[in-house]
């Protein structure tokens, strides 16, 4: 078998899958069969595996922002004047870590909770889609996180154990989130393993020195809004009020602990900046007037690309029509949550999706004028192309990702509506890239014959 019909028999799995993914949950199809007329209710499966005990699940709908689905917008301000300057960053991050916490216990489906720096401002923007009572939502983000310290009691049954019943055997102790100064992540000395190091303050360290002397072998939980975080066993009593904390951590899992235990430790008062609520009928609207502009934009690029470029403009089109399905699939999979901006996005990038697709064929034009024969031009068509194809779309590629900022840079954009549309433009130009020149090669070195081909004067 060819590399070309490998590539085409791997390109026509990939599309039957992505579309699959991409269908809508449900549709239904009106039939026309001898006579009879009827609709048929197609139905998409979601991924639902058991293989070996570990359970595969994954929703393949489509998930809509706050501007398309409705909800609530909250603005808050953190108060960091009682903050020392370098613990403000991370009392932010402790701050919108626990807000987003409770946002997910509240039942919030894809909630968008991020911090924005600007200047002496520290702000945290929560986005809130399909909730039906922002005073809620707000209480809920607002109230002060509690963290606190209890010893665990006399085990319960082992045929009466049960999450509450478990939980239920730590008594709390005088010692809580007030007297923790801070938390860190440090490596161990001998294995270099990451462990999270835990500092009091005076009053702290004297309550906790009562408590690791009497508890020795005894399990100290460490509880978050009556949730626990950890529960450490005490091996030795720790007088100085630096303990550390050691369990097979990844150095993720460690920095993770270690913010939450700062949300405790390094308590941020919040206020309401902006609050407004976005109906779910404007967001629609404009959906709809998105989707419109998004067809014809789609039906005019189809249409130029063959009446310019005949044949070779028609498998351009079904480049561009594979491109679409992996796009929509490829949101899916990786739950995109697609916003307004996020559609402009995807629409911009439709437009681009057929950039490489006219260079090339530029190029084989050219070098069927002079005279090469087709498979030669073909060659020649895509291998010189390809650096023009490369340079534009990289420098797309690196604005995208000055738009995402997916390190959250302090001094570039921290929007999540911009974020939505830096997304999908940087889906949609690495996408574009596959289905322009490797789709739009292999189709056209399967179904094309030279003297198919214009070339043009």
């Amino acid at each position: 078998m060819s590399s070309s019909l490998k590539r085409y028999g791997f390109i026509l799995l990939l599309v039957v899958v992505s579309l699959l993914i991409a269908l809508p949950q449900k549709f239904t199809i009106p039939y026309h069969l001898f006579g009879n007329e009827g609709l048929v209710q197609f139905v998409r499966p979601d991924l639902n595996l058991n293989i070996g005990g570990v359970k595969l699940q994954k929703s393949f709908d489509l998930k809509s922002g706050l501007d398309i689905q409705g909800g609530t917008q909250i603005i808050l301000e953190a108060d960091m004047s009682s903050i020392p300057e370098e613990d403000r960053v991370d009392a932010l991050e402790s701050t919108r870590q626990v807000i987003l916490r409770r946002v997910d216990l509240y039942g919030v489906n894809e909630p968008v909770v991020q911090s924005s720096i600007t200047q002496d401002d520290y702000r945290i923007i929560v986005e809130l889609a399909g909730v039906d009572d922002p005073e809620e939502a707000l209480q809920l983000i607002g109230t002060t996180a509690q963290l606190d310290f209890r010893l665990q009691g006399e085990p319960t049954p082992e045929s009466t154990v049960s999450a509450r019943a478990f939980l239920s055997t730590f008594k709390e102790t005088p010692l809580n989130g007030k007297d923790l100064k801070r938390s860190s992540v440090q490596f161990d000395q001998q294995s270099n393993a990451p462990v999270v190091t835990l500092e009091f303050n005076d009053e702290g360290a004297e309550k906790f020195a009562e408590i690791t002397k009497a508890n020795v072998n005894n399990v100290l939980g460490i509880f978050l809004d009556n949730v626990p975080l950890m529960l450490p066993r005490i091996n030795v009593p720790i007088l100085d009020g630096r303990a550390i904390i050691t369990g097979g951590f990844t150095v993720d899992e460690a920095k993770n602990l270690s913010i939450q235990l700062n949300a405790g430790a390094l308590p941020v008062s919040v206020h309401v900046l902006q609050q407004q609520t976005i109906g779910a009928s404007l967001g629609q609207s404009s959906v709809q007037k998105s989707v419109v502009a998004g067809l014809l934009g789609l039906g005019l690029v189809m249409l130029f690309m063959v009446l310019l470029y005949g044949w070779k403009g028609f498998i351009a089109d079904i480049a561009l029509i594979i491109y679409a399905i992996l796009t929509i699939a490829l949101y899916k999979l990786m739950n995109v949550t697609l916003t307004l901006p996020g559609i402009a996005g995807l629409v911009l990038s439709i437009g681009m999706a057929v950039d490489a697709n006219i260079l090339i064929f530029e190029r084989m034009k050219e070098e069927l004028r002079a005279g090469k024969p087709f498979e030669l031009a073909m060659k020649l068509g895509f291998g010189r192309a390809w650096d023009s194809i490369k340079d534009a779309n990289i420098t797309t590629i690196f604005t995208s990702l000055v738009l995402i900022n997916p390190f959250n840079f302090p001094f570039l954009n921290s929007s999540g509506l911009v974020r939505g549309f830096g997304l999908t433009l940087f889906i949609g130009v690495v996408l574009s890239l596959f289905t322009g020149v490797v789709v739009s090669r292999t189709l056209m070195r399967i179904f094309l014959k030279p003297y198919e081909i214009p070339t043009g004067r």
